[in-house]
């Protein structure tokens, strides 16, 4: 009886295994099934949207402060090659390459105004590659080559772009038709059209040129787009519509709940970080508000008092011997906030490579 009853017990843990395996193979873990069923951005729609983030820019779109800034405006279009699990000799040397460029008389620190010069090089670098992302991006609106894009044109594509027919949403716009756009789509191209009429220069024409699509994707290329940009972020920060911004109003923290202590932690973490952005940098007169003229010089990525203001901040970040200059031995210990790579072994025959 005994034994009966082991081998049908093996036969059950077998099937029970069997069965598992199975499942756990065509099985989606319950926090990546919403991502998986999210219909997927497509190429076309990468290159005619507005892009969320925007490099060499001190602020979001949404308000919030960029988290890259330093790393963006300190290696330019080289970020790419300090990729987190990238080899740390390698990041070693290319940081020291660098540190060679910024060193412009060659007297081994690097002072503010060669750091100036620096971010305003590097700021310049994203410029360049926006532009030529430009040429893409424009060309996709624009097949018929005339060097003008209409509004209607570009959001025949948008809509193509998100799953919608082009044909016939072509037939539809020609025909002033209801379109039967979800609420979502629908709010985006509002907020869409109203961008691009601002990107459209005097005489308002309705159409995009070139150069006018590139502020209409990169307000940071256009003193109007940037006005524009400005505008937005207070009016979604600006609690009592005076077209300024108080302290408190730029730290009151999103709505939500803090669930627990580390969210407790990273929400003070994120005043901490906001309050100190506010009264040091933004604040210019240090007023305790801070104006759309304020918020439009600090937002500036080409200002070059700003530029100068964050090579100040960033070598105080890391000049341990506070002689207002940085050493190689000193950017290579705080190497993880100039390229958001960590360097374990700085201090290994520094001088020596040097």
């Amino acid at each position: 009886i005994f034994n009966v009853l082991e081998e049908n017990l093996l036969s059950l843990s077998l099937l029970v295994c069997l069965l598992l395996h199975t499942w756990i193979v065509n099985a989606r873990p319950a926090n990546m099934s919403a991502a998986k069923e999210k219909t997927p951005v497509s190429k076309d729609e990468n290159e005619i949207l507005p892009p969320d983030h925007l490099n060499g820019v001190k602020m979001e779109m949404d308000g919030h402060l960029n988290k890259d800034f330093h790393q963006e405006v300190f290696l330019g279009k080289d970020m790419e090659e300090f990729e987190e699990d990238s080899e740390p000799r390698r990041n070693r040397k290319k940081l020291i390459e660098i540190f060679t460029k910024v060193d412009l008389n060659k007297d081994r620190s690097i002072s503010a105004k060669e750091m100036q010069r620096w971010i305003m090089e590097k700021t310049a670098e994203h410029f360049q590659e926006a532009t030529m992302e430009n040429k893409n991006s424009f060309h996709a609106v624009d097949p018929d080559g005339d060097g003008h894009v209409t509004w209607d044109e570009y959001r025949i594509k948008f809509l193509a772009s998100k799953g919608f027919n082009e044909k016939e949403m072509a037939e539809k716009i020609k025909n002033n038709e209801d379109l039967k756009l979800d609420d979502d789509t629908q709010d985006v191209l509002e907020s869409l059209k109203d961008r691009w009429f601002q990107a459209d220069n005097p005489p308002g024409d309705q159409l995009l040129n070139e150069e006018e699509f590139l502020s209409f994707l990169h307000p940071e290329h256009s003193r109007g787009m940037l006005k524009y940009m400005v505008k937005e972020i207070v009016r979604d920060l600006d609690q009592d519509s005076d077209k300024k911004l108080t302290l408190s109003e730029f730290i009151s923290l999103p709505t939500g709940t803090v669930e627990n202590q580390q969210a407790q932690e990273i929400d003070d973490d994120w005043v901490r970080e906001r309050k100190k952005e506010f009264e040091e940098i933004m604040d210019a007169n240090h007023d305790g508000i801070v104006t759309m003229e304020e918020l439009e010089e600090y937002m500036d990525p080409m200002n070059e008092h700003n530029a100068l203001n964050e090579a100040k901040q960033m070598i105080a970040v890391a000049d341990e011997n506070q002689n207002r200059n940085l050493e190689l031995d000193e950017i290579l210990k705080y190497s993880e906030y100039f390229t958001g790579s960590k360097l374990m072994d700085y201090a290994r025959n520094v001088h020596e490579e040097f």
